[in-house]
């Protein structure tokens, strides 16, 4: 409620100055507020674009110190792996996911040996960087199989923590695996290991690029949406937040971000639990490309930051992070 009256009271007179801006603004974009994620690729003294989404690359592991150690200097947090898998590696039962020389295993070592515990490491739980099939669990005459496919997840989840990630986050939407995991962990010793549960992922035409970047674009036999949310319903997301945070998740996601602000803003409202976004590789490149074509102007970029930070996320995975530096000048 506005308490007060024209010409007395003039909302304008703060909005006259730079300084008083800053002054009185409700939100704010600090380096901690991202979680960078990077893209891994087999080989050596690679850097390679990807094409859907332009200014983000592929990393070998001899590059990565670079990467990381940006990160590091720019207060970011935490940094998120997914893996570029060759097609000869993917199967149906996506088994390169349970091997401990993958590309994410051996990311982890790294980073951790180097580094130790000056950035968080936060590892994706989920098969569809290494199925043939493109979905993220076991697939049966068309169906993502549930219970079958946590069997694969915790597994996974060991093995990660075992390499050393600080940050497991299942995005594979099976109902139940965030308990089973987080019982998994705790037998196995590793009760300090965190879950980020991508508690809210919808079923969404913004992953794209994504996909591509993985390496799964084109594999996808049919659709996701048998297990990822329906982009019409707001309750079940509610639903599906309650039920993972009594299973023991220490942080929940949001997935896409801009397209679902509202989403946000319930949770927190709600359950007052570590919010996660996620600017997903869609909306980075309709963003980029309208910045590159000159339909939109870059400062674009920090007006859709600041609005997860305005809806009540803690924290972004963005591709824009790794030049949060400049953006933030």
């Amino acid at each position: 409620m506005i308490i007060g009256k024209f010409p007395n009271l003039r909302l304008r007179r703060s909005r006259r100055s730079d300084w008083s801006r800053r002054l009185i603004a409700e939100n704010n974009l600090t380096p901690s507020d991202f979680i960078l994620p990077i893209f891994l690729i087999d080989g050596k003294n690679k850097k390679e674009p990807i094409k859907s989404m332009p200014g983000v690359y592929r990393y070998t592991l001899d590059k990565l110190s670079h990467f990381v150690e940006k990160a590091i200097n720019n207060r970011i947090p935490m940094v998120a792996l997914f893996p570029y898998t060759k097609k000869i590696k993917k199967n149906a039962l996506g088994t390169e996911a349970l091997n401990e020389d993958n590309l994410v295993c051996r990311a982890i070592q790294l980073i951790k040996k180097r580094y130790k515990n000056e950035i968080g490491i936060m590892t994706d739980v989920a098969l569809d960087p290494y199925t043939s099939h493109g979905h993220d669990g076991l697939l049966k005459s068309g169906y993502v199989l549930n219970d079958e496919t946590i069997e694969v997840l915790i597994n996974q989840s060991i093995l990660q923590a075992q390499m050393g990630s600080d940050v497991l986050a299942p995005s594979d939407m099976m109902d139940g695996r965030i308990g089973k995991i987080r019982k998994s962990l705790d037998k196995n010793g590793y009760k300090m290991t965190q879950i980020l549960s991508y508690a809210v992922k919808y079923a969404s035409s913004y992953y794209g690029p994504f996909r591509d970047a993985v390496g799964s674009k084109g594999l996808l036999k049919g659709n996701k949406k048998n297990y990822q949310m329906d982009f019409k319903n707001k309750d079940e997301a509610l639903r599906e937040v309650a039920l993972d945070i009594k299973e023991g998740a220490d942080m929940v996601m949001v997935k896409p971000g801009l397209p679902y602000l509202d989403i946000i803003k319930l949770i927190k409202e709600n359950y007052k639990i570590p919010t996660m976004a996620y600017q997903v590789s869609g909306e980075y490149s309709l963003l980029t490309n309208g910045i590159n074509k000159g339909f939109v102007d870059e400062d674009i970029i920090l007006e859709s930051l600041i609005a997860f930070k305005r809806a009540g996320a803690n924290a972004i995975v963005s591709y824009y992070a790794d030049r949060i530096d400049k953006l933030l000048k």
